[in-house]
């Protein structure tokens, strides 16, 4: 016969029993202070309510009150509370639901060292929620529990169920292995965990189905940094704690396999599994608890500042429970697939939240205290969407993808079964923020519904099939009938054998008996008669009174009905409003949140923007300071240098003067002197001679104001200069040349040439008056300018010219003249020869204008 395979309770189509939800049930429970002295920031109020209040050190808030905050949950257990009565109200219903075939799921949360493992594992004595699970659905099932490998889990989260032959070979198979299991009932407890699982009350779920057969499977995983570990997965080594040797390095071992992550999959029903899992079949509360115990040790835990042995994964222990009926005989598994049932329930220890800067955590232990945190915070995002989308009516996606634990666990809140979480807190001051956070938590996750898991459907077969079956008894016997009965209860009959015929009393007997038979059937006619007819009469009286009584009550609930209709849809009426005043109030904080976030980010701006005006008005005051210092600096350059150029321009004009008054002097000489005396012409030397005590420049007069000269540049031998000389210079062939020291002939001035030199000389040629070439010396300094450049300042031009002395006009003389006759003669020229000579002189020098005189023709008009 083919293994039957069963299929997990499917979770509800949408639209079918929308209002059967439940709530997820959240319940606190506050461990005990390790210290009395320490200081506590949380107090149970009630059964219910728990008050937190900010420790010494926090009670200065923004707006400097004092608050205490107050937060609610189905039920709060104090310090005092022992293990059983927190199973009896949180774990028992959960139980009692996988035996009916009901999905289930049970967490603990809380931050580090809040006593999350104790609730769920418990101690030596005082074993947690964990084995007392196990104990109790071994005490409901355990004379119905299957033989082993009845059951036989697949690789796709479904269950096939053999025959009793098809599990005798199993058996017998698994027990030729080289390593054979010890049975159960030889089994030795190990003494870490035998009083744990030693529960001294026989608790049994009330409702246990006779006619079915059971079977326990387990499972153990961990969720270490976002990857799925098998703890169960037998390996030759540690792979949690690899051998390390003398060099500190790992061992390289051929035997050593490192743990291998698991994937997570879905269902053909939707429902998340674990892929490659081990599931273990278990027969006792002992051989579960001893493969727990076994995956424990394996379980990733190490040491901070906060916890000695703080949980650094997720743990997931599961227990499937697989159910099968009876067939009509009640001695084999039904062999129907559609019968099968496969529920779970999953026992979650969460590792704890943490701050980095309270455990000190670095290297490994950092990254797992960030992975931690990651998976909780994607615990709460996926909460937050579903009672968002619940409460509002939305449809966001749920990121259940974002972390391995959200995953694992979403058919829980997107189909059906029973939710419970326990939020562990530790009342010590130094945990308040820790806890504040754990408790807004908490109370948002009771506001999320999940579906309420549907009743499993009936099987169809007689009940009582193995009672029967044990008794022996034939299936189909029935008991004795009320007439059996009734007819055993009258006197018997005489017997009626004659054996001689002269018998008489055999039938005097007989007929005494039968006529007692007849009066007492009289009179149970009659009795029977009267009571027939007084229960007819209490018929018909009840039926009256029944009427009139239901007639009332009509009445009554119509009335009621009317009452609770309106009430309703008042009640629905305010409860949309409640929804839409909530919904409206999210917004309006959403709005507010959003407008302070703009808010903050434009007073960002404008404070940026204050500093950057005031940097640029600071920029632009110093700006101006340099630009007012450059005027001044430059007003007083210009200043000085229009004052030196008045006085050059004043002492020309000066020179000027006084040649034209010479020149006066010597044109009124001439005109007023006596024709007929011809003065003696006098030589060059004597007229040279005569001029030099009048070549003395007069003073200035009196009240001109003394012309400061600029300061010139000292002309040591350190100077280079630019000698510029265009390509259309023409040589001159003269025995003089201008030569300069230390310089670089250019064609062209270049900034690099300018700027190896101080000094600048251009020699600029052009074609005089009388036809013959001059030439201009040009020079000036060379200075930096602020930009980096260089710039030339002009300060002297001197003349060049070459003259013909045959261009000098004169009175010609006789042949041979006299001494006496040359020597007027030779002081004597035309007004025209004498007007005609020209000056030059450097700008600034002290010496009189006729210093250096040349005679040069004045060109005649023609």
């Amino acid at each position: 016969m083919k293994a039957a395979r069963a299929r997990t309770p499917r979770r509800p189509r949408k639209g079918t029993n929308p209002t059967q939800k439940d709530p997820v049930g959240v319940y606190c429970r506050v461990r005990p202070l390790s210290r009395a002295d320490q200081e506590c920031c949380i107090e149970v109020i009630s059964g219910t309510t728990v008050q937190i209040h900010p420790p010494e050190g926090y009670r200065v808030f923004r707006n400097g009150e004092y608050r205490e905050t107050q937060y609610s949950f189905k039920e709060v257990f104090g310090t005092l509370v022992v293990q059983k009565e927190l199973f009896d109200v949180v774990a028992k219903p959960l139980v009692e639901d996988l035996i009916r075939g009901k999905n289930g799921l049970l967490f603990t949360y809380g931050v580090t060292g809040s006593g999350k493992t104790h609730t769920m594992t418990g101690s030596p004595g005082d074993g947690g929620l964990l084995p007392r699970c196990l104990a109790m659905i071994f005490n409901s099932i355990g004379p119905f529990q299957a033989k082993r490998f009845v059951f036989k889990l697949d690789d796709k989260n479904g269950v096939d169920v053999q025959t009793e032959v098809e599990a005798l070979l199993e058996r017998q198979r698994r027990e030729a292995l080289p390593t054979p299991k010890t049975p159960a009932g030889k089994r030795q407890l190990d003494p870490e965990f035998a009083d744990m699982i030693d529960v001294q009350e026989q608790c049994r779920a009330e409702e246990v189905d006779e006619d079915n057969v059971y079977g326990v499977f387990v499972s153990y995983i961990e969720i270490y940094n976002n990857y799925i570990y098998d703890l169960l997965e037998e390996a030759p080594c540690d792979p949690i704690k690899p051998k390390w040797n003398n060099c500190n390095t790992p061992v390289r071992n051929g035997d050593f396999v490192p743990p291998q992550s698991k994937i997570l999959r879905e269902d053909q029903n939707h429902n998340m599994y674990v892929t490659g899992c081990t599931e273990v079949e278990v027969k006792s509360t002992e051989e579960a608890f001893e493969v727990f115990w076994r995956g424990q040790k394996k379980r990733r835990i190490a040491n901070t500042q906060l916890n000695r042995e703080s949980s650094r994964s997720h743990s997931v222990f599961i227990i499937k429970l697989a159910q099968a009926p009876l067939d009509a005989d009640g001695d084999n598994v039904l062999q129907e697939k559609e019968q099968i049932t496969l529920s779970q329930l999953s026992l979650v220890d969460l590792a704890g939240s943490e701050r980095t800067n309270r455990t000190k955590a670095e290297g490994n232990r950092l990254r797992e205290a960030g992975n931690i945190n990651q998976s909780l915070m994607t615990l709460r995002t996926c909460i937050e969407v579903l009672r968002e989308n619940q409460l509002y009516g939305t449809n966001k996606m749920v990121p259940y993808r974002d972390s391995k634990l959200t995953h694992l666990f979403k058919n829980y809140f997107d189909g059906e079964g029973k939710v419970r979480m326990i939020v562990c807190v530790n009342p010590k001051a130094e945990d308040y923020e820790e806890s504040l956070q754990v408790m807004r938590f908490a109370e948002m996750t009771q506001e999320v519904e999940v579906a309420r898991p549907l009743d499993r459907p009936l099987c169809g077969l007689t009940p009582g099939r193995r009672l029967r079956n044990q008794a022996g008894g034939p299936v189909g016997a029935e008991e004795p009938s009320a007439a059996e009965l009734f007819f055993q209860s009258f006197p018997p009959l005489p017997s009626c054998e004659l054996l001689d015929i002269n018998d008489d009393q055999t039938l005097p007997k007989l007929i005494e008996a039968l006529e007692q038979r007849h009066k007492m059937r009289q009179m149970l006619a009659e009795e029977f008669a009267k009571n027939v007819l007084a229960f007819k009469t209490m018929l018909q009286e009840f039926d009256s009174s029944v009427a009139s009584k239901e007639n009332y009550i009509q009445g009554k609930l119509a009335e009621k009905e009317k009452t609770i209709t309106g009430q309703r849809t008042e009640l629905e009426r305010l409860e949309k409003k409640i929804k839409t005043l909530e919904y409206k109030i999210e917004i309006l904080e959403k709005t507010a949140t959003i407008y302070e976030e703009d808010k903050r980010n434009l007073q960002q701006e404008l404070e940026s923007k204050s500093q950057k005006l005031q940097r640029q008005a600071s920029d632009k005051r110093r700006l101006e300071a340099r630009l007012q210092g450059m005027v001044a600096e430059t007003s007083l350059k210009w200043e000085k240098e229009c004052e030196r150029r008045v006085a050059a321009k004043q002492l020309e004009m000066q020179n000027k003067l006084w040649v034209k008054d010479e020149k006066l002097k010597q044109l009124k000489a001439i005109v007023t002197e006596p024709r007929a005396e011809r003065p003696e012409r006098p030589s060059r030397e004597r007229e040279r001679e005569k001029a030099l005590p009048r070549s003395v420049s007069p003073s200035p007069a009196p009240s001109a104001p003394a012309v400061p000269l600029r300061p010139r540049r000292s002309r040591s031998a350190g100077e280079r200069w630019v000698d510029h000389r265009p390509p259309s210079h023409v040589p001159t062939e003269t025995l003089l040349q201008p030569r300069v020291p230390r310089a670089i002939t250019v064609e062209a001035p270049s900034e690099r040439a300018l700027a190896r030199c101080d000094r600048y000389l251009l020699t600029h040629q052009e074609l005089a008056s009388d036809g013959e070439i001059q030439t201009k010396l040009i020079k000036g300094d060379v200075f930096k300018t602020r930009g980096g450049g260089q710039a030339v300042q002009f300060t002297d031009i001197e003349t060049l010219k070459q003259e013909s002395p045959t261009g000098r006009k004169r009175r010609s003389s006789p042949p041979n003249p006299d001494p006496a006759g040359d020597a007027v003669d030779s002081e004597w020229t035309d007004v025209e020869t004498r007007c005609s000579v020209a000056v030059e002189m450097r700008a600034g020098s002290a010496l009189g204008p006729g210093f250096q005189h040349h005679a040069q023709p004045k060109r005649r008009k023609p």
